[in-house]
């Protein structure tokens, strides 16, 4: 099925308008639609949809035992280095694995990542993480932040032995047939919470794998369990928030329940500014949306267009 030449004529003002940049929808097995400001599929920073990568790739790690638990300690990787204080060094041994990816793992660290640019600039990010004061219990509260991703990123370097660029290329990038993968990196650590760039398609295909329930042409790569746990609310995070561009939070994927977003039960990757993969299961549904960077909240607008027009127009 293919969007009707007359809904395209409808949105492409609005694409214009809003700077979007690209969409590509998935129904099923195939790309159904696609549309580019450029007049083809680039290769492009995706922000922090690059969390929702680094987070499949810890299924991965699980599923070869490389990683042992959601629930070993966070400091097990960490031994020689300097924690906040002598005393808090016990305190952080009860954060766990599976805090970070649920962005509860309870140290000071801002609303909106507000940490970011001098965690980017430290001369040890790693350990300007770890010198982060704890201010609630692990588990308790809820604070989006790229230190917690870089964690787990250095976390799966150790567990693997290998970079996560390069786990992520055997494991996840090869086996869907990406295009091309960029993804920066630190005295031998990719980013964590970001510095990923993926072609559009490559994009919707971790989205269509999680849609499929870890199934990719006939062959099981992620375990289906994985993928629920991964993909259901643990934290109400942002589900209040307004405008309402974010949702709840399951292992580093937003969740938006059809009560939240009028539409449709459904799960995201996003990125800063309105870069979306997002996945409406019970209608076999991936869409990408890239959208030129602009105001915070003018991600509305990307969220505007997959709700407001594309959803319905599939998920019937």
């Amino acid at each position: 099925m293919r969007m009707k030449k007359n809904l395209w004529l409808q949105l492409e003002p609005l694409l214009g308008e809003w700077q979007i940049k690209s969409v590509i929808v998935r129904q099923g097995s195939c790309v159904t639609d696609e549309w580019h400001a450029s007049g083809r599929d680039t290769l492009e920073p995706i922000y922090s949809c690059t969390k929702s990568a680094l987070s499949a790739l810890f299924g991965f790690a699980l599923q070869d035992g490389s990683v042992r638990s959601l629930e070993q300690p966070v400091s097990d990787f960490f031994a020689g280095k300097a924690f906040a204080d002598p005393k808090e060094e016990e305190r952080w041994s009860g954060i766990r694995i599976r805090h970070l990816l649920t962005m509860t793992p309870g140290f000071d660290w801002p609303d909106f990542d507000k940490p970011y640019k001098p965690f980017r600039a430290s001369s040890d990010p790693i350990g300007f993480v770890l010198t982060r004061p704890l201010r609630h219990e692990p588990g308790e509260a809820f604070t989006y932040n790229s230190g917690a991703s870089h964690l787990l990123s250095a976390i799966l370097t150790q567990a693997t032995g290998m970079p996560a660029h390069r786990y992520g290329k055997e494991r996840l990038f090869e086996p869907l047939g990406f295009r091309a993968v960029r993804w920066s990196a630190r005295d031998g650590i990719c980013e964590g919470g970001t510095g990923m760039a993926l072609y559009g398609h490559d994009l919707a295909k971790l989205g269509a794998l999680y849609m499929q329930g870890g199934l990719w042409e006939g062959r099981r790569l992620l375990p289906e369990e994985w993928i629920s746990e991964s993909t259901r609310m643990h934290h109400k995070a942002l589900l209040h928030y307004k405008p309402p561009v974010y949702g709840g939070y399951g292992y580093h994927w937003w969740c938006s329940p059809k009560a939240h977003n009028g539409c449709a039960d459904s799960y995201f990757a996003f990125g800063h500014g309105g870069q979306y993969l997002l996945v409406v299961p019970e209608a076999e549904l991936v869409i990408v949306v890239r959208k030129k960077i602009t105001k915070r909240n003018d991600a509305i607008l990307s969220r505007k267009l997959i709700y407001d027009y594309i959803v319905p127009r599939f998920a019937r």
